[in-house]
């Protein structure tokens, strides 16, 4: 894939459209008020009628996983299971490429660029819920627990919550993890918190990982993820947390105590083997690496769009700054670096519509370039813009205070580094 086609193209426009009619005029309140991005979220969905396709494809999933679950039920002499049985353990993801399937993945990646032109944080509280969270139980829940909490989710009808990270964990999200689940009767009881959590203010549905406590050494402990609902007696929601960047998109704490669920909560409803729910949320992990270059490519584009018109417009010592050369090699750099993140993303695009995901260390690959090379060129559209830049009624000082997370979360630029490094040591 070289170039957008004529239906991306128009996709695009019609996005494009979206917006400059609905966020732009309102971005001064989703950044700086006190309105959360949620109900532009759910206008978005419904305009596009992404809603109406997740609900089809949502029961075209479902039908499948319940014909695998009472085939594989018949088959252990056991029909009756079918309806008890996890579907998890047997559930047939294949890598197999589907028809359309790079189409698809273009058509979700096209609206992440368009909106993270103005408005990176709407991006980011939409893929957590949508994507990490509806993904994650979709992944790994059992049927019933898909139907309960997956699809309410992909429509944005609720919010969804991914909480990891803790305080003082850092990128040691394992090792450091302190939250716990303690085996109480039939059910669990839950204790811990969470930090730095997209949504969490206002989320109605929340993946949350934490260790089981069998009475053994914290690392040694397995992984676990259970799904919550705001209102459960034992949470808490903190406030929106005030941040450098990303103000469109709410981040807060998450306090658990003595928080009592059914085994009906716990993520596939049985307790994984060791590792296993640490190799899904590597999955999560993963994903949302991928996603970064999007939107990189995205504050990219709109940071060259507003220095070349700057650069064309604003005039020093009798003429033109874009004459001037060492303004045009901050141009040319930020040329280069917008057609090596399309590149990227164009790869991502074709590895999908053959069937193939991208490895641990492929995506940890994408994000750090992507999130270093968006970092340098937005800072360079600061310096281009000199003390117009670092004034907020310029948007290339949005951008540049939206841009740092992207070396941050989902794993920092030093977490990247490792990754890829330990898997060319593997080989």
């Amino acid at each position: 894939m070289i170039e957008w086609s004529e239906q991306h193209i128009l996709m695009r426009d019609a996005v494009r459209r979206f917006v400059e009619a609905e966020i732009v005029p309102n971005l001064e309140e989703i950044e700086h008020g006190d309105t959360p991005p949620y109900e532009i979220m759910r206008k978005m969905v419904r305009t596009f009628g992404i809603d109406e396709i997740a609900r089809a494809r949502f029961a075209k999933q479902i039908a499948k996983a319940k014909e695998q679950e009472a085939a594989q039920a018949a088959q252990d002499g056991d029909p009756q299971g079918a309806e008890a049985e996890s579907g998890t353990s047997k559930r047939e993801d294949s890598d197999a490429p589907s028809e359309g399937a790079g189409d698809a993945a273009a058509m979700q990646i096209i609206p992440v660029i368009e909106l993270s032109h103005y408005c990176p944080g709407i991006v980011t509280a939409m893929g957590v819920s949508a994507g990490l969270t509806a993904g994650a139980i979709n992944a790994k829940g059992t049927v019933a627990q898909r139907e309960r909490w997956a699809l309410d989710l992909l429509t944005l009808d609720k919010i969804g919550a991914w909480a990891i990270t803790e305080p003082g964990s850092g990128s040691d999200a394992f090792g450091g993890m302190k939250a716990t689940a303690r085996r109480d009767g039939d059910g669990y009881v839950l204790n811990g918190s969470k930090t730095f959590i997209t949504n969490g203010p206002y989320a109605d549905t929340i993946v949350f990982i934490c260790k089981l406590d069998e009475g053994n050494a914290p690392r040694e402990r397995k992984v676990v993820s259970f799904v919550l609902e705001s209102g459960m007696a034992g949470l808490t929601q903190t406030k929106p947390m005030r941040k450098m960047g990303l103000h469109s998109s709410p981040t807060g704490e998450l306090f658990i105590e003595d928080l009592r669920v059914g085994k009906d909560h716990l993520l596939g409803e049985r307790e994984p083997k060791d590792g296993a729910s640490r190799g899904g949320a590597k999955d999560t992990f993963s994903t949302e690496r991928s996603g970064v270059a999007a939107m990189a490519l995205g504050i990219v584009q709109q940071c060259m769009k507003l220095c070349v018109e700057y650069a064309k417009t604003r005039v020093q010592f009798g003429r033109p700054i874009g004459e001037f050369q060492l303004i045009q090699l901050k141009l040319a750099k930020m040329e280069v670096a917008r057609m090596n993140i399309q590149n990227l993303v164009f790869r991502h695009i074709e590895m999908i519509d053959k069937g193939r995901k991208p490895s641990f260390a492929e995506a940890s690959a994408m994000k750090l370039y992507s999130a270093q090379a968006a970092m340098e060129v937005c800072l360079e559209a600061v310096q281009l813009f000199g003390g117009n830049g670092y004034m907020a009624e310029f948007q290339v000082e949005q951008l540049c205070r939206d841009a740092k997370v992207l070396q941050i979360y989902g794993g920092t630029d030093e977490i990247q580094i490792s990754q890829i490094a330990r898997s060319l040591l593997a080989d």
